[in-house]
């Protein structure tokens, strides 16, 4: 480092999103090679230790437990590397999320550094998840010992007269007044930013021009490290756009998509030898002091009882209202797309199953209020190979008994067709026997509603689309998903509750006979004309289900917590082995199926869990689910 020359480095590792133990070997590794280099200062890129794409995962209480355990692990791979590492994590603070840096040096944590500015427009949502940190430093626990955490943190390195180093985060860089030019005007003579800028067409442009704007107006070196390959590609691309600048001037850029590092040598003697120069650089400080408490960990005796069906209320006169207000939603929502698209019919496919008994409800309440004749709605009926009389029946009759267009159209023809076509031996009852079956009926109903002018209204419930149990392009496709933010142990609820009150008895009647036939896609043929297949065999019970997805997504408990209530919630229905053979296969599905709820079709959000992932699910479809399976297995 004679005569000011400093070697500094920008990493971008292959990460894989949402798995910290993981990511911390990567970034351990890239340590080792920057420091082998000879880098001194080694920035990686905002947010690395899980991914910057995580989306809702950020709130998942073991996401950010074990994120603090693979902190551990990096802080330990800097012994002795005689560098200063700057990682970013999400970081709780006080009962706030914050996008933070921890810089490190010698094994230490020597500080945490928070994000100013979260952003929230065009592909933006980060203050759904985290809070603008302070600038005047405070204390912060970590592994029993007080670290500081702030902005206004600036590192001096007693090796390079004048090297001082200061830290901002991704959105600070692009505010008019950003704490990097701060740290500047503080003594910073070398800004890191770690960052997770996404590619779109021309922004390379304008981000090297930021960053050589924001080194020239500063006067300081500027090591900017951004996300790359390995952070989900559900909605962006990251491009790993690695860029250090020194006044004004890039040194070193990285090839965009692509994962490694960038190396420079910045000259910081000639950077403070331009400060001196510019009479108008003018430097200030800012600083404060806060105390902090400290409490011993427990383990706590719980007392407080958990409902079985978490989504349903227990009291039936607040039961009933729940169902009024969903119905009035979902009807409502579907009204406003009737009203935009001025179309006047729908088409529905109707098993004589719960879900498409309750779409059906809902389109009718529809037409009602948009004054349309019920006789504009299409109920299709599609008998094929595991169709049986009972749901046959209840299917034809409801469509009947409420005044809509009954069509049959069996596919069974058309299938074994489709069958022929692709070499499908029909005899072989496997996944693509089930789901040829699936798409026939959505290519189906899509052309009839070409025929009518019509809307396809979709059936799927939230449940189903929790566990990614329906066929991709099949039942998981319409034009208005009604049922969509309503849970399995809702639905049967619903149609009661319309049973109850339609004032009609032949209409009841015909409800309740629904709601006993058992739930199953009718895919398989029937064993002596009863139902052959059914669902809850197969993922297992949509109570203990709802339950799950009710803890995991509105109270972002861990696996082992989601567990522990479901023993003590269904203790003496479901056995401890059972509950966690389910809760495994929950788990698994949720993670493995998102791909299918990133491209949901429109529908209304009724409760405080949602999956729309324009809405409430902001999750990647290929998150890794490892440490929650994980966890489970250590049960």
């Amino acid at each position: 480092m004679k005569h000011g020359f400093v070697k500094v480095a920008a990493v971008t590792p292959k990460i894989k999103v949402a798995d910290p133990h993981y990511n911390a070997k990567v970034i351990c590794k890239g340590i080792e090679e920057a420091a082998q280099r000879g880098a001194k200062v080694i920035v990686f890129p905002e947010l690395c230790l899980v991914g910057y794409t995580c989306g809702d995962l950020f709130l998942q209480e073991l996401l950010l437990t074990q994120v603090l355990e693979a902190l551990s692990e990096v802080a330990t791979a800097t012994e002795e590397t005689d560098a200063l590492v700057f990682v970013g994590l999400p970081l709780i603070k006080q009962h706030k999320l914050y996008n933070v840096a921890a810089v490190l040096q010698d094994g230490e944590v020597l500080a945490f550094i928070p994000k100013r500015y979260i952003p929230s427009y065009a592909e933006f949502y980060e203050t759904r998840h985290f809070s603008p940190g302070n600038f005047t430093p405070e204390p912060f626990l970590y592994e029993d010992k007080e670290v500081p955490f702030g902005t206004d943190i600036l590192f001096q390195v007693d090796a390079v007269q004048g090297m001082t180093v200061g830290c901002e985060i991704c959105e600070d860089i692009w505010v008019p007044r950003s704490p990097g030019a701060a740290h500047a005007l503080a003594g910073a003579t070398v800004v890191v930013n770690l960052s997770a800028s996404n590619e779109t067409v021309g922004k390379d442009t304008y981000r090297e021009m930021l960053v050589k704007s924001a080194s020239a107006g500063q006067i300081s070196a500027y090591i900017y490290s951004s996300a790359g390959e390995g952070e989900s590609t559900q909605d962006l691309v990251f491009g790993g756009h690695n860029i250090i600048a020194e006044n004004g001037t890039v040194l070193a850029q990285a090839k965009r998509f692509a994962t490694g590092a960038i190396y420079a040598d910045i000259d910081v003697h000639r950077l403070c030898h331009e400060r001196r120069r510019m009479s108008t650089y003018a430097e200030e400080v800012r600083e404060h002091q806060v105390l902090s408490v400290h409490m011993e960990q427990e383990e706590t005796v719980v007392e407080r009882q958990f409902s079985e069906r978490p989504f349903v209320p227990d009291q039936a006169e607040e039961r009933e209202k729940r169902c009024e207000e969903i119905l009035s939603i979902q009807s409502y929502g579907l009204k406003k797309r009737y009203e935009h698209t001025g179309c006047q019919s729908a088409v529905l496919g109707i098993s004589g199953g719960l879900d498409s008994t309750l779409a059906l409800l809902v389109t009718v309440r529809t037409f009602d209020m948009l004054g349309l004749e019920r006789n504009k709605i299409t109920t299709v009926t599609m008998p094929c190979f595991g169709t049986t009389d009972r749901t046959y029946d209840n299917a034809c009759k409801l469509a009947k008994l409420l005044k809509t267009t009954l069509r049959e159209v069996d596919i069974k023809q058309a299938v074994n067709t489709h069958f022929r076509d692709i070499r499908q031996d029909g005899d072989c009852h496997d996944i693509t026997y089930e789901n040829g079956q699936a798409r026939e009926r959505t290519q189906v109903l899509m052309d009839i509603a070409n025929q009518t002018g019509g809307l396809v209204i979709g059936t799927g419930d939230m449940s189903e689309l929790a566990l990614g149990w329906a066929t991709y392009n099949g039942d998981h496709m319409s034009m208005y998903g009604v049922n969509a933010g309503v849970p399995k142990t809702l639905v049967s609820h619903l149609v009661r509750y319309y049973a109850d009150t339609c004032g009609e008895e032949a209409l009841r009647a015909l409800l309740l006979d629904v709601l006993d036939t058992p739930v199953s896609p009718e895919l398989l043929p029937p064993v002596d004309g009863v139902i052959s297949q059914r669902t809850e065999d197969l993922v297992g019970p949509y109570e203990l289900h709802d339950f799950f997805l009710y803890y995991m997504l509105r109270c972002g408990f861990e696996p082992a917590k989601v567990y522990r209530v479901a023993c003590m919630a269904f203790a003496g229905i479901y056995d401890n082995n059972v509950i966690l053979k389910w809760l495994k296969v929950f788990y698994q599905r949720f993670f493995a199926q998102q791909f299918k709820r990133s491209c949901l079709p429109d529908g209304p959000k009724v409760g405080s869990v949602a999956l729309s992932p324009r809405g409430d699910l902001r999750m990647p479809s290929d998150a890794c689910g490892r440490i929650w399976l994980e966890e489970l297995e250590e049960l």
